[in-house]
């Protein structure tokens, strides 16, 4: 988002040639607004002493992140935080598309490089520079994505650039400094460009640095489609780099992908799909939204306007603006529609990049919507401690990781500049907490694996660096503690700054307004461009205050279904024809209505049935709203029954010195024994390994096991039989860990221990499970320090102050600070394993691609709350499915690297009979839904 918070200037309705005018003027319209809403009385503002306070906390927190990468990564791309060890790509397992943002060029330092001026850390930043230009090397034979390349590493060459010309000019430091870093971008921009040789002009999503696109040794070069998103966020950087070096073919190619996407907008609606076929322009995802996929299209729109003054850029966005808030805005959600029936929904969930539409939206001008969705995001996390990837539209977790995205900092950080209301500066504070109490590890912060555990996965992206602690730093600094004027850049979508002097500096390209030729522009659109903050914000102090109010419980005590305009219009008029807890498979009428409504019965070969809409195939539009309503009530009913069956997932946390709490770990539930959902304290104690290792015969040394959790192998008899030999021998829990070697929660699905197939009441101590390498993790500790204690419980405790303290102090020691690292070692990135069970044992896997009946034992069946299939041909009647509140829901499993089809881990097993299929209104999205990338 954009320093220069808002089209700054004069009133709304002025289309001139603002650039006529002194760039540096454009900056100062919301900041007025800011200040005269921080100074009204009654606004409770926070006190300097404490802003100062948690400016200084960010600090730290940077410090700690920043200081970690470079002792125990650098030169890798990033930091694995719980090995305390780089992510060097090719020498870890493959994650996919993830791992197209590396390549072994140093990614986080340099998406680092302009964070370190902006928290005036210019010692740093120099000795940083001075690092990139001897060690990074862009010469590399590895194939990378041409968005993230562009977003992180050109983006953040030219912001160090930006920044250390100003430093020079300063006069106090960069005085050596002769451009290197910008010669840098300029062999980056080269070595991006072989991307856009296609007869369209966008991108291929890949290219070789070494060798560019389609050359033999390239490696890429065969892919036929791109995001929306990957093709258009390009004009900034780009435009940038020709403006810098006075070369003007970079800007010439992003600009060309723009118009191309521009051109290919649906007409009718004047929206854009997520993915389209980079030879032909044809929309290969039909279905639109402000989150994954498209979201920085929209940004680089409106600033492309600030930074080059064209017009166009301006007109356009205004068009696909006006769209986004006839159809996809329902206030406070966003969802996705489909872009050539709008009034249709796509989804019923949402997705964590959509955090930065309020941003985008102050940048606009347009207050109260932005207000609006900032309050329920708010409310999730706080119910949720972050964000999840993905949830749906009554608040429920749809993919529970978080990867720490910053999205919603820069939303918090730009509403703060627009309205000056302190309730802003308390929301940052509520990140900067969880951030410490949740995310924060001996060796940086790590990302979240399931927000409802509070499990940590092996990663910290590069833009958490980036982005995170600028927003927070900038949130919590007042004028006088910046070494600069922000107001002077624009931010990038990765938050690198670019000045906005640009704008009259090299324009070799003509800025010729073609958007005029495409479409028809309403006048009404341009209201609120440069909005007059007398207009803008009502002379009152209390007015964001009163937009959110009515929000407060929106995630708690409302269950908003956010199905259709079409619903809420019929009020209390006609009903559905066909109720889903009424449907049966084998009535001839029933399938007469569901064909009517556009809904397809299949048969599948284990016997189950499976529901997909074609909403194109309703006999009316009508007609289809009726069956994506009866589709939602069916993915209602079967999560209602599967809650039924299946249990969340656990966490084991490791309590003991030097851990305190910070390494959560993964684990299965058993479906008996102990229920820690209704024990919330959990049961706590030192762990112990048993014999026999595998626990299947009587304890041979209960003294060691007697009030400790006892932890044994999975394999050679029932869960239920180890649980009851280890209660025998005096254990208060048992953990049992996996014997396929290399299996981790990070690749595997959730795996419930199901019990014997005979009455469990006697078992009453708590048993988890955890996979082979989080195993390690306890075996490892246990091995470096004999004593380890742990807590077994339903999801991750706060950690105790007074043991935050007194680590704070052993960390000062480096050797058992280098003891802790060695402890926490484990690779979280490896194979998914076979869920085949060991021969004498059930299980209960209740991943929903990897579920299959013949796979699982009979009393240990889920059913996945994404399937939409009819469990048998005879349905009984089942009750109306209710509003569910609540952290613990059943387990989502699929994350971006799981759903990607270009991973093959060998040792997977996946029938195409078990797989389960999601629904989805429309064809094209059907086919595309479960390949969602965020």
């Amino acid at each position: 988002m954009s320093g220069a918070a808002g089209c700054q200037g004069g009133g709304g309705g002025d289309r001139g040639p603002r650039w006529r005018r002194p760039w540096k003027l454009l900056a100062l319209g919301l900041l007025s607004a800011s200040s005269v809403l921080a100074a009204a009385p009654g606004a409770g503002a926070m006190s300097k002493e404490e802003k100062r306070r948690l400016g200084n906390q960010v600090l730290e927190m940077f410090d700690h992140a920043y200081s970690n990468y470079m002792e125990h990564a650098y030169p890798a791309d990033e930091l694995m935080p719980l090995t305390c060890r780089g992510r060097v790509r090719g020498q870890e397992p493959s994650r996919g598309d993830v791992d197209d943002a590396l390549g072994k060029f140093s990614l986080t330092l340099i998406d680092t490089l302009d964070t370190l001026v902006v928290l005036n850390k210019t010692k740093e930043f120099e000795e940083a520079v001075k690092k990139v230009i001897k060690d990074v090397n862009l010469d590399n034979d590895i194939v990378v994505s041409v968005f993230e390349t562009n977003i992180r590493v050109l983006g953040g060459l030219l912001g160090g650039h930006s920044v250390a010309i100003m430093l020079k000019e300063k006069g106090e430091y960069m005085q050596w400094y002769n451009g290197e870093l910008l010669q840098m971008a300029k062999e980056l921009g080269y070595k991006l460009l072989p991307a856009f040789n296609t007869t369209s002009g966008l991108p291929y999503p890949r290219v070789n640095l070494k060798f560019g696109v389609r050359h033999p040794e390239a490696r890429t070069g065969t892919e036929t489609d791109t995001c929306t998103a990957c093709a258009g966020t390009l004009i900034l950087e780009f435009a940038a780099l020709s403006r810098f070096t006075g070369t003007s073919i970079f800007e010439e190619y992003a600009r060309k992908a723009l118009d191309f996407i521009w051109e290919k907008r649906q007409r009718s609606s004047n929206l854009v799909g997520v993915t389209i076929n980079i030879h032909t322009g044809d929309w290969v995802r039909k279905d639109s939204g402000v989150g994954a996929g498209i979201d920085s299209y929209y940004e680089y729109l409106l600033k492309a306007y600030v930074l080059l003054g064209d017009d166009s850029f301006l007109e356009r966005f205004n068009t696909h603006y006006d769209a986004i808030m006839r159809y996809i805005s329902q206030p406070p959600l966003l969802l996705d529609v489909h872009i050539h029936k709008p009034m249709l929904n796509a989804r019923t969930w949402m997705d964590s990049l959509l955090a930065f539409f309020p941003g985008l939206q102050v940048l606009k001008g347009d207050i109260r919507p932005a207000i609006e969705t900032h309050e329920m995001l708010y409310q999730v996390i706080k119910k949720h401690n972050f964000l999840p990837e993905a949830f749906t539209t009554d608040f429920r977790v749809h993919w529970a990781q978080h990867p720490l995205r910053p999205e919603f900092a820069e939303s918090t950080y730009f509403l703060y500049k627009a309205t000056g209301d302190p309730y802003y500066l308390e929301v940052g504070k509520t990140l900067i907490e969880n951030l410490n109490k949740y995310a924060r590890v001996p060796c940086g912060f790590a990302a979240m694996k399931d927000v409802r555990t509070g499990s940590h996965e092996d990663r910290m992206d590069s833009f958490f660096l980036a982005e995170m602690f600028k927003y927070l730093y900038l949130l919590f600094a007042d004028k006088e503690d910046m070494i600069f004027d922000i107001e002077d850049y624009i931010f990038t979508t990765e938050a690198h700054l670019l000045p906005l002097w640009l704008s009259t500096t090299n324009q070799t390209v003509s800025k010729k307004n073609t958007t005029t030729e495409y479409t028809e522009l309403d006048d009404s659109n341009f209201d609120w461009t440069c909005p007059n903050t007398q207009i803008l914000f009502p002379n009152d102090p209390m007015f964001a205050q009163s937009i959110r109010e009515p929000l407060k419980n929106v995630v708690d005590k409302s269950c908003p279904r956010g199905i259709s305009r079409a619903e809420e219009s019929l009020g209390s008029g006609p009903k559905p024809p066909l109720r889903a807890r009424d449907f049966m498979a084998s009535n001839p009428e029933h399938l007469e209505i569901l064909k009517k409504m556009g809904v397809s019965l299949i048969h599948l070969k284990d016997g189950r049935v499976q529901l997909v809409q074609h909403a194109v195939q309703a006999a009316s539009s009508l007609d289809a709203e009726d069956g994506l309503r009866f589709m939602q009530e069916m993915i209602e009913l079967s999560s209602q029954q599967q809650k039924e069956q299946q249990l969340p997932p656990r966490a084991v946390q490791i309590v003991s010195h030097p851990f305190f709490g910070r390494v959560v770990l993964t684990a299965g539930p058993a479906q008996f024994g102990m229920d820690l959902s209704k024990h919330k304290a959990g049961t706590r104690g030192f762990v112990a390994t048993i014999k026999p290792y595998n626990g299947c015969s009587e304890i041979t040394n209960p003294e060691a096991v007697k009030e400790k959790i006892a932890l044994m192998q999975r394999g050679q008899c029932m869960f239920a039989e180890k649980a009851r030999n280890i209660q025998k021998a005096g254990a208060i829990g048992g953990i049992v860990i996996d014997d396929n070697e290399g299996s981790s929660s990070d690749t595997a699905p959730l795996f419930q221990m199901a019990g014997d197939g005979k009455n469990t009441d006697d078992i009453t101590i708590p048993m988890l499970f955890l996979f082979n390498k989080e195993g390690n993790i306890i075996l490892d500790a246990i091995r470096e320090y004999e004593a380890v204690e742990v807590l077994l419980s339903d999801k991750a405790k706060d950690r105790d102050l007074e043991m935050e303290s007194m680590d704070q102090k052993l960390s000062e020691n480096d050797s058992h600070k280098q003891n802790s690292e060695e402890a926490t070692s484990a690779s979280q990135d490896v194979g998914a394993v076979s869920e085949e069970p060991e021969e004498g044992e059930s299980s209960d896997v209740t991943d929903p691609e990897s579920l299959s009946p013949a796979d699982a034992d009979s009393d240990s069946i889920s059913i996945s709350n994404q399937d939409s299939s009819v469990p048998g041909t005879n349905e009984a009647s089942a009750p109306e499915p209710a509003c569910t509140q609540g952290d613990h829901q059943p387990q989502e499993q699929k994350t971006e690297t799981e759903s990607n089809s270009k991973v093959n881990w060998d040792n997977k097993v996946q029938p195409m009979e078990s797989i389960l299929a999601d629904w989805n209104e429309d064809i094209e999205a059907f086919e595309m839904m479960e390949k969602d990338e965020l």
